[in-house]
């Protein structure tokens, strides 16, 4: 860049800037903090103080009971959404495009995204009401019928079903929307021959629709398996409890109790770290896989 453009660019760098800076100081600077995953850390001797154990902790995580029954979990949860939640939202959007009432499209459409706006902590006290056994929307309906609600909160089995399936409803809308978006972009003419040799609406979908949205579709896929072991904190940590835990607790979960709870700083940096790498490997193993496959690939 000359330096005639650079000057004319100032400004947008000028706008820039405190979003760099922000960035920086957020996403940057913290990751200094990953070296306590190798020290006994001690906050009063800082990181420049503490003394250096190498592996130690990344090895009292793996020889721990908790390993087995975090990654177990987590990985329960997170392939059961990934089953679920990524092919819903195509069927989603073919199913828009194909409506031909704009009205009614419309209004559909604004439904299925609202509930992708209502808060985690909302959501939970949600589910938590409806699905209580006493007084609950659905141990009304089973109590109109002469029957007794279980109490599935505290059932460990139930745990993964009620996460992903109210996760589904939640944000089944909005997902779907980058999925319209390709559909809509797919040219007219494709459709205008497809009804000219006689193609059913189910032909036009499986011959036309899938493969030119397969592409994004694959994308989006490669970005939720590379984050398999990221499922998030704030949900389960909200449904969890001590009858369900041996299937709600997860990672992240963990994390949070023995790092802020526990004061264990070290082991639940160690631990972060080794669901960031494998996340990572993941990642790369499936963008290459999804490269040689199908040429669609994030890099």
């Amino acid at each position: 860049m000359d330096k005639k453009a650079f000057k004319k660019s100032i400004p947008l760098y000028v706008l820039l800037l405190p979003s760099a800076i922000l960035l920086f100081c957020f996403a940057y600077l913290p990751l200094g903090g990953i070296i306590m995953a190798f020290q006994d850390f001690n906050p009063r001797l800082g990181i420049f103080g503490s003394q250096f154990v190498g592996f130690k902790h990344f090895l009292q995580y793996f020889h721990s009971y908790q390993f087995g029954v975090t990654i177990k979990n987590t990985l329960i949860i997170s392939l059961y959404g990934i089953a679920v939640g990524f092919p819903l939202p195509i069927l989603l959007a073919i199913m828009c495009n194909q409506m031909r009432a704009p009205r009614f499209k419309k209004v559909f459409q604004v439904i299925t995204y609202l509930p992708h706006f209502i808060s985690t902590m909302v959501m939970c006290g949600l589910i938590l009401i409806f699905l209580s056994p006493s007084s609950g929307l659905f141990a009304n309906i089973w109590g109109f019928f002469g029957k007794e609600f279980p109490n599935v909160m505290a059932s460990p089995s139930a745990f993964s079903h009620i996460y992903v399936w109210t996760d589904i409803w939640q944000h089944l809308g909005w997902d779907s929307i980058i999925y319209l978006a390709a559909l809509t972009a797919i040219d007219p003419t494709f459709y205008e021959a497809a009804a000219m040799d006689g193609a059913s609406t189910m032909q036009k979908i499986r011959y036309i629709d899938l493969p030119l949205i397969m592409p994004t579709a694959m994308v989006l896929l490669i970005l939720r398996v590379g984050n398999i072991l990221g499922v998030g904190f704030e949900k389960v940590f909200l449904l969890q409890n001590t009858q369900n835990a041996m299937a709600s607790e997860i990672i992240s979960t963990y994390v949070y109790k023995i790092g802020l709870q526990g004061n264990q700083y070290s082991l639940s940096t160690a631990i972060g770290l080794f669901n960031t790498v494998v996340n990572v490997i993941v990642l790369l193993l499936v963008n290459h896989i999804s490269k040689k496959t199908t040429e669609a690939s994030l890099f």
